[in-house]
Formats: structure tokens, sequence, C-alpha cells
């Protein structure tokens, strides 16, 4: 009976353990998909882009975000997410203003549905760090002249944060890959790594987007092939008979691709009427002012953060770029972003900078000796070498000797006691004059030991 009451209870553990995993697999899948029912009634599976996937507590951990960022204490709105009717959806995409088309669907409604619902609070956390990211975006978009609602495409792709890392290797705000972060101009070595430097990729990334427009001239195509690849998107188009409209080759496109146009609506949606769905942005500590100065020295952050008494977490947030916490400027002149108040002050104290506690930082060393062996064990390895060199010396030697003999045909013989040259030529089939010639002999004596030629 206890035997059977125990596998009874081990059967429940079991169970309940595998509705538990059950459970969380299903949640981790909700996590990065969203499954939207087509116009034909069946449901489709859409993944979301990476940038949608981050809950705002791993978005604090991953960027040190906590230093600078905060809920808001002054914000009394109610933690309710209100829903509207569809035409209230139109109507406020309709009065965003921007030249990229923006129209509603089921599908831009289930991303709009996910951004003032599940992740929320990541929007109270993109919409406080905006203050400080945006102005920077729009100087590049502006650049280039594009347009403006471009800036939100960093919230679909990284959450707005810099340091952010895709599952395939895409790298900063705006996800660039390795080869075409390279191509337009983003310095990626050990120390430094410019996909995260917060103007330089943003204005590859407004070339890039520049570039897009000049091959498919219609801007939710240019946003599709930014996640996708122009190379995807020529296919799609091939696919749907030549149709050049995003959402007529939607069905051609891969899944995520599927998801990103919708999710770029969605952000601009959120971005703007997040207070309509009761979303407290976070404050930030950062400063909105910011600007950098050019440095021809390797400085550690340390370094900078001790003479103009600034934190080195503000340090790290505003410079993302740095893997090591160095500006390496040694190898080329580098750019260190900073609080607008602090620039000049940074230009006054450079050397003290360079040199503040210089001795107790890593450093590489230019120059090196090379340590000598002590005397004793110098001499008795070079002892060794010598009587190895004489060893082998005399080796070469025997082998000569005998290569010589071998070539000349000879043969010798060793003298025993009681041996006579008459015995010598008679067992060697020769004659004692012969042995004598060979052997340059005069008389007729031989001595024991020596060597005798014989042929």
């Amino acid at each position: 009976m206890k035997y059977s009451m125990k596998r009874v209870n081990f059967l429940l553990i079991t169970v309940m353990l595998g509705c538990a995993t059950t459970a969380f697999a299903q949640q981790n899948k909700d996590d990065k998909e969203i499954t939207v029912t087509t116009a034909n009634g069946k449901n489709e599976v859409i993944d979301l882009p990476e940038g949608m996937t981050y809950e705002l507590d791993s978005l604090l951990k991953q960027y040190n975000a906590e230093k600078y960022l905060r809920p808001a204490t002054d914000c009394n709105m109610p933690n309710v997410n209100p829903t509207f009717p569809k035409e209230v959806y139109i109507d406020r995409l309709s009065r965003i203003p921007s030249v990229i088309e923006m129209p509603y669907n089921e599908v831009v409604q289930k991303f709009i549905d996910r951004y003032s619902g599940k992740l929320r609070r990541s929007v109270s956390y993109v919409v406080g760090a905006s203050n400080f990211y945006m102005p920077i975006f729009e100087e590049a978009l502006e650049a280039y002249g594009l347009p403006l609602e471009l800036k939100y495409l960093p919230v679909i792709e990284s959450a707005l944060n810099p340091r952010a890392v895709s599952r395939v290797g895409a790298t900063g705000l705006w996800q660039f890959m390795l080869a075409t972060g390279k191509h337009y101009g983003l310095t990626v070595n050990s120390l430094i790594d410019e996909r995260s430097d917060i103007a330089k990729s943003s204005y590859a990334a407004a070339h890039y987007l520049s570039d897009l427009y000049r091959i498919f001239g219609d801007w939710n195509l240019v946003i599709a092939a930014y996640n996708a690849g122009p190379d995807n998107i020529n296919k799609a188009i091939h696919r749907a008979k030549g149709e050049k409209d995003y959402w007529k080759i939607y069905p051609y496109l891969p899944q995520e691709t599927r998801g990103y146009v919708p999710a770029f609506i969605a952000a601009n949606y959120i971005m703007n009427y997040y207070c309509e769905h009761n979303i407290c942005p976070m404050t930030a500590t950062l400063p909105i002012k910011t600007d950098t100065v050019v440095v021809n020295h390797d400085i550690h952050f340390n370094q900078v953060a001790g003479v103009l008494g600034i934190d080195v977490a503000e340090i790290k947030a505003l410079n993302p770029q740095y893997r090591k916490d160095i500006v390496c400027g040694a190898s080329a002149p580098a750019s260190l972003r900073l609080p607008a108040s602090m620039v000049n002050k940074f230009i006054d104290k450079q050397e003290e900078i360079f040199a503040y506690s210089s001795e107790d930082l890593p450093t590489k060393r230019r120059e090196v000796e090379v340590a000598e062996a002590p005397v004793s064990y110098s001499s008795s390895r070079s002892s060794s070498r010598s009587s190895s060199r004489r060893h082998e010396s005399k080796k070469e030697r025997r082998k000569r000797e005998r290569r010589e003999r071998n070539s000349a045909g000879g043969k010798s013989i060793m003298i025993k006691d009681g041996d006579t040259l008459s015995e010598i030529a008679k067992r060697n089939h020769t004659t004692v004059q012969k042995l004598k010639k060979l052997n340059k002999i005069s008389g007729s004596s031989i001595r024991a030991g020596k060597k005798l030629k014989v042929k």
C-alpha cells in the first residue's frame, strides 16, 4: 500500500512538472511570436522582431540602464490598458505626421496590442530613453533627407539598447551585421565596436536606408529590406509576379519580415499615443545635450571620471562602442561623448586626464628585454653543445673514411700474435710481394695489433 501511494505521488509530480514545462514553453513561445487570423479564417504565426522580445527587466540589466532610468514618481495614471474601437486606431494612425504610409489592418492591431499590453513596461523604458536618443537619430536622418519617422526603427530593432546583440550577431541600436556595418564605415575590433556607437551607427543606418530607397522607391519595401535584406525582397516581388506593394508581397516574405512593417507602424503609434494607453515614461537622468571631443591617446574611462568628477556608468552609457572602457585614440583619433557641460573642462584638463592614475591602469608594453640565462647555466649549455659538436665530428669522420675505403675497393685486417706475411697472404689469396707493396713494407717483420691492407 505504501509503495502504491508513493507511485501515485510520483506520477502526480511528473504530471505537474510536465504541465509546468509545457506552460513555460508556451509562454516562451508567446514571447517571440503572435498569431493572426487571415481573411480566410486561417491562423498565421508571425515571428516578432527581436527588439519586441525584450522585457523591461532584461533591458535594464543588459545595459545597466537602472543607473540613469527610473520609474516616474509623478505619474498617477492607472495601470490599465484601455481598448478602443477600430475606427479610433485608424484615425490616430492617419494623424501621425508621416510621408511613410501607415495603414491599419488586423496585423497592425496585433502589434499595437502587444506594445500597449504585454510590453507596456518596456515601452515606458523606450519612451524615457527616447529623449536622449531621438535627437541623434533625427540629425542623421535629416542629413540624408530621409523621413524622420524612421527614427523609430531602433525601437523594433533593439528596444533602444545600444549593446543589444541578436541571435545571429546583429549589434547595436540599428542592429548591423558585421559585414554591413564595415561596408558602411563602422570600425569593429577588440577594443571598439562602432555598431554600438550612437551617432556613427545612426549615420551608417541613414546611409543604408538611403541606398535601399534608391533601389525600391517605396518606404515600406525599404523597411522590409532593412530587416530581410534586398535579395529577399526582390525574391518576394518576383514570386508576386512583379508586385511592388508590401501588402501584396506579404505572403512571400520570411516570417519575421511579415511582421516587421506592421511592427514599425505599431511603434510609431505607441510612441505617439502612449499616454492614451496609460503608459508612464521612465525618468531619464542622462543629459539630453551632449557633445563629443576627439582624443589622440588611449584613455581609460576611470581617468576621465576621476578628473572630471563624472560617474563611470554615465560615460559607459554615452559611449557604448568601447568594449573595454578604453577610448582607443592611439591608433587613430577617437571620439568621446560627454555631457555638453563637461566638454570645455575636458579640453582644459586633457594632460591631467592622460596622467591620472596611469601607473595603476593596465597598459600594453611598447618594448621588452629578453631575459638572459645565468652564467653557470649558460656555460653548462655551451659545454654540452661543444661536446655534442665534437662527437658529431668524429662520427662524420669515421663515416667519410669508410666511404673512401669502400669507393676504393680496399680491405684491411688486424694483425694477430704469431701472424707472418706468408700466412696472411695465403689466407687472403694474395702474395707476400703484393702485401709489402700495398703496405709499403721493406722487410718482413710485422707487429701484432696493427692494421694491414690485403687488397
